[in-house]
């Protein structure tokens, strides 16, 4: 025991026959951050599983085992079991997306307790929340919704979020109403809330002078082409003489120079014979049944042809096209359907019904929410 601990990290990993661990250097430009860090033995295991099949099995059944767990939780704090199964599918599944499920987790955890009154002021619950609106198209319905039920509105991470969502929309003026609103409230932290929104004035400050600059480069003269740019104001004067002059030509209908090249004549007449013949003009163009003759075909009757092989005009039997099933989704349905039914549990763990179902909340993040719930 001693000797092992003497050793070096190197020799430590060879001496424990442990085949890799190192799978995050070949993917980490595809494994979404997260603020606490990530547990390295979980990351490497969510990013091997995408060439071990058995460790992908392995991950669904543990998933649909956690989900389980929500379902038959006893407990005294039920939001609890929601977010240990949040976590570990956020470390499970690094890159996220639509495989992981996450976003119908998310989904089903804040539509469990929107209505309880035990956790409208408790801060895991309202990042819950901020992180289901991270994955949704638009945040802001999410917001007005929060802001509707009264949830989350004593936590000062609600306003800044809010309000550095409208920043993001460009939104500045409403930005500026939300952390006011949330001092006004007096939002816990309150140092947390003043820290932000003095970055945010900082922010605007360089954004109000960089327009100014811009509008400032706009207002310098436009050089036109063929003229001088002079110093001072005879260069603006004398191109907006310019531009009056020729408007003044057009206006009185004076003749536009048309080019005419010199040396075609000498070009032409090293030309072959054939091009000459093919560049004269047409002095005739022919009659009318001539320039038809495109449409001379005589119509047939087109139900007079039969396909080779058929009777009476029937069709002949073929064999039947074989249907192609994907041995993988297979295997994982049938470890699905072993599983004991449960209303949180997902449609099917790897498919088109999940995929599709992720999608259509990432739209309307509130479709399964009662029509008394949502903001009017």
């Amino acid at each position: 025991m001693e000797d092992s601990q003497s050793l070096d990290p190197e020799t430590q990993f060879l001496c424990s026959k442990q085949q890799t661990g190192n799978e995050w250097e070949l993917f980490k430009e595809n494994v979404r951050p997260l603020k606490r860090g990530r547990n390295v033995r979980l990351l490497n295991d969510g990013l091997k599983s995408h060439t071990d099949y058995q460790l992908k099995k392995a991950l669904i059944e543990h998933r649909r085992r956690m989900i389980e767990a929500i379902d038959e939780y006893k407990g005294d704090d039920p939001l609890q079991p929601w977010l240990e199964c949040i976590k570990w599918i956020q470390e499970a599944f690094p890159q996220g997306g639509d495989y992981s499920g996450l976003v119908m987790i998310y989904e089903q955890c804040v539509r469990a307790f929107w209505d309880s009154d035990r956790y409208k002021d408790d801060i895991r619950y309202l990042k819950v929340w901020l992180d289901y609106a991270d994955n949704c198209a638009d945040a802001e319905v999410i917001y007005s919704f929060l802001d509707a039920n009264k949830i989350g509105l004593t936590q000062s991470i609600y306003y800044i979020a809010y309000a550095l969502h409208m920043e993001s929309k460009n939104k500045l003026r409403n930005a500026n109403d939300m952390f006011n609103l949330g001092i006004a409230r007096n939002a816990q932290p309150t140092e947390k809330m003043e820290t932000a929104f003095k970055k945010f004035l900082a922010r605007s400050m360089r954004r109000t002078r960089t327009a100014d600059e811009d509008s400032t480069e706009n207002r310098l003269p436009v050089r036109s082409f063929g003229t001088v740019l002079a110093k001072g104001r005879q260069g603006i004067e004398g191109s907006d003489s310019a531009r009056k002059r020729m408007k003044t030509d057009r206006a009185h209908g004076a003749l536009i120079p048309i080019y005419e090249d010199k040396n075609a004549s000498i070009t032409s007449s090293h030309q072959p014979d054939l091009l000459k013949a093919e560049m004269k003009p047409w002095c005739n163009l022919g009659a009318r049944a001539e320039r038809n003759k495109e449409n001379n075909a005589i119509p047939t009757k087109w139900t007079s042809m039969k396909r080779p092989g058929s009777r009476l005009g029937g069709t002949t039997g073929s064999a039947c096209i074989e249907v192609f099933v994907d041995e993988e989704c297979a295997e994982v349905e049938k470890v699905v359907g072993k599983g004991k039914s449960s209303s949180l549990q997902l449609r099917r763990e790897d498919g088109q019904d999940l995929k599709k179902e992720t999608e259509l909340l990432r739209e309307n993040p509130l479709r399964n929410f009662p029509a008394v719930s949502l903001p009017r």
